[in-house]
């Protein structure tokens, strides 16, 4: 748990298919004294073909079903806030129409196995740009995919803030955070990484552009609460990387 009186926005998180997924979701948010939660689309592939995508490469023409998420995020009195999550190949026209509904952009390229200099990516990144989302990309050792990529990308785009998920794919990317440290609309998202790679992403971020997620229900939220009172932030420095950054990122209040 974080200190009392610190407001906890989960930048990660997502809904798994199923009438139950919402439920389950505000459930663990709830005992984990998180107020609201970024959600997108989650369980598009088994763990076992996604873990071989991230190493081998490949991709999944599955669609993220953005609708329902939006419908489930809309009952939840605030709380769940949605992410359109987006196929270059299949989804720019569909992002195009529905990017009033949605609070940012989420693209994967181990899920769905595109290049970020793809033309395609170009057109999302412009649709976010003029939505004024933040737009949330995991790096892989893939070229194409790598963080030089997502710096040339984000040095291309400088009015769209990224948002650098997990650290990277390995936990412990020194090398990436050392890329993409001196891009300045490039924020790190630090679910899943390793303690040190967190502490590492505050120093050379700065507190400012370091956001809290939990990468649920793959990870359970204590876990990465007990990771994030480990970083040694001062009070008012936790409270940023708990909730304040992403308030801005979002344009929500987090008090």
């Amino acid at each position: 748990m974080t200190a009392p009186g610190v407001p906890v926005l989960d930048f990660h998180a997502r809904l798994t298919p199923g009438d139950r997924a919402p439920a389950a979701l505000l459930a663990a948010m709830d005992e984990a004294g998180i107020g609201r939660s970024v959600v997108s689309a989650g369980g598009l592939l088994s763990l076992d073909r996604l873990s071989a995508q991230i190493n081998d490469g490949g991709r999944a023409d599955v669609a993220a079903g953005n609708d329902r998420v939006h419908e489930q995020c809309a009952r939840s009195a605030g709380r769940l806030l949605p992410f359109f999550f987006a196929d270059p190949v299949r989804d720019v026209e569909a992002y195009r129409a529905a990017a009033g509904r949605f609070r940012g952009l989420e693209i994967s390229p181990a899920v769905h196995g595109f290049r970020l200099d793809d033309p395609a990516v170009a057109d999302l990144i412009t649709i976010a740009a003029a939505a004024r989302h933040p737009v949330y990309v995991v790096t892989l050792a893939h070229p194409g995919t790598r963080t030089a990529d997502l710096a040339g990308l984000a040095r291309r785009c400088t009015g769209v803030p990224f948002v650098w998920g997990h650290c990277g794919h390995t936990g412990l990317d020194f090398a990436g955070l050392a890329e993409l440290a001196p891009v300045p609309n490039v924020h790190a998202e630090i679910s899943g990484c390793l303690t040190v790679t967190a502490v590492q992403a505050v120093r050379r971020f700065g507190v400012s552009r370091v956001l809290f997620g939990t990468e649920y229900p793959l990870q359970h939220p204590r876990v990465e609460l007990a990771k994030a009172a480990a970083l040694g932030l001062a009070p008012s420095e936790l409270r940023e990387v708990m909730a304040g950054n992403a308030g801005r990122l979002l344009g929500e209040e987090t008090t």
